[in-house]
């Protein structure tokens, strides 16, 4: 009988609350089967585990496992990417390409961010859940795989469905089991024994002393949220081992380096949020950046025309904006002052370029940062030549 020990040593999962004890015995459960299943939590939670655990306790473990995350490949090329090309098929294409199925035949192919695929993707996705059966791009030639899918997503899927972006017969054929990972504030008890092992390994990684935090410390780190988990409580354990002299943690030193908790209605939404709406809440930020420059606009617009009985009012601006979706944003703005809209871009811009820097380069953090999927972040990359 497999332990759950010995499946957390391996694949360096920590922590015993019971609901992540219950996601890894499913996993282990379902492993000798070849049905589907679909991982869900939210973003930072460690779903990529889960996959590893199915795939390395099953009948497939000697063949090939490939992690592919459909949300950092362009619309455009996705298709070619998970199910091959043939030459000529598009610009580009020289030579004849494996796709990941047929590379994986045999073998578990995980699609993380499955909530991000296009509709085309998806029905294609679906022929070869039902039927084994694929076809390469521009070719007219049926390929047969035996491959085992996972997927996860941390889009409210059900959601997705009710809008048009998610297919309910691929959603159902990939949800015939379903393993839900608990998010860091449902696994408190973990939560210091973790920032422990990360302490630990920058220890290791700078040649430092480990970290040690003190007991009210300890207590911050537990009553905080952790909105971004894992992932978060690891940049933050990081950056105290990097910066701090001092290698005992007070609560006063931790506290300089977590968010304050916002209580009010954000205008960033996490991953679930679609392209559309996403590109709406940039533009929302932005529009509040520019209320101050609007203010000196109005003075220098009145003193100009001398028409004083008609003065802007920003918040109905902003409120009138608020109500539109984005795409009426950016063609009233358009329509009304094409310099305002160019100044629209620019902020967009210098937002994107900032968290890029801050993240040093890697999208999906800035993404994550900006509340927009990470193909949007791609898009929006090659739009201004980042």
């Amino acid at each position: 009988m497999i332990k759950h020990q010995d499946i957390k040593q391996r694949f360096g999962i920590i922590g015993n609350s019971n609901k992540l004890d219950r996601a890894i015995n499913t996993a282990i459960q379902i492993a000798p089967t070849d049905i589907s299943v679909l991982i869900t939590g939210e973003s930072g939670v460690g779903k990529e585990s889960m996959p590893k655990i199915i795939h390395y306790n099953s009948q497939r473990k000697h063949n090939k496992y490939i992690a592919v995350n459909c949300g950092a490949i362009p619309e455009g090329t996705i298709d070619s990417e998970l199910f091959g090309h043939e030459k000529g098929a598009f610009t580009g294409a020289s030579d004849n390409r494996q796709g990941y199925f047929e590379v994986a035949d045999g073998g578990t192919i995980f699609l993380d961010e499955v909530g991000e695929l296009p509709l085309s993707t998806q029905v294609r996705l679906l022929r070869v859940l039902e039927s084994g059966e694929f076809m390469k791009v521009g070719s007219s030639q049926v390929k047969k795989v035996d491959i085992r899918v996972i997927a996860a997503t941390n889009v409210n899927i059900e959601e997705a469905i009710n809008k048009g972006k998610f297919r309910e017969d691929l959603y159902y054929r990939l949800n015939t089991i379903n393993i839900k990972m608990p998010s860091l504030r449902e696994r408190i008890e973990d939560i210091h024994l973790l920032f422990r092992k990360f302490a630990s390994d920058f220890a290791d990684r700078y040649h430092i002393p480990p970290i040690r935090l003190e007991e009210e410390a300890i207590e911050l780190l537990h009553n905080y949220s952790w909105p971004g988990n894992i992932r978060q409580l690891k940049n933050v354990a990081e950056q105290i081992s990097a910066v701090e002299q001092d290698r005992s943690i007070s609560f006063e030193t931790l506290k300089n380096y977590i968010p304050k908790q916002n209580t009010t209605p954000v205008l960033f939404k996490d991953e679930q949020a679609e392209n559309d709406i996403s590109e709406r809440e940039i533009l929302y930020k932005v529009l509040f950046d520019m209320k101050n420059d609007l203010n000196d606009l109005k003075r220098v617009t009145n003193e100009l025309m001398g028409n004083k009985h008609q003065e802007i009012d920003n918040e109905k601006v902003i409120n009138h904006f608020i109500e539109k979706p984005a795409t009426s944003i950016k063609e009233e703005v358009e329509e009304k002052d094409e310099e305002t809209f160019l100044t629209l871009q620019e902020q967009e811009k210098i937002m994107i370029e900032k968290a890029l820097q801050r993240h040093q380069g890697r999208r999906k953090d800035a993404a994550e940062e900006l509340g927009i999927s990470e193909r949007t972040l791609y898009r929006k990359i090659k739009e201004y030549l980042l």
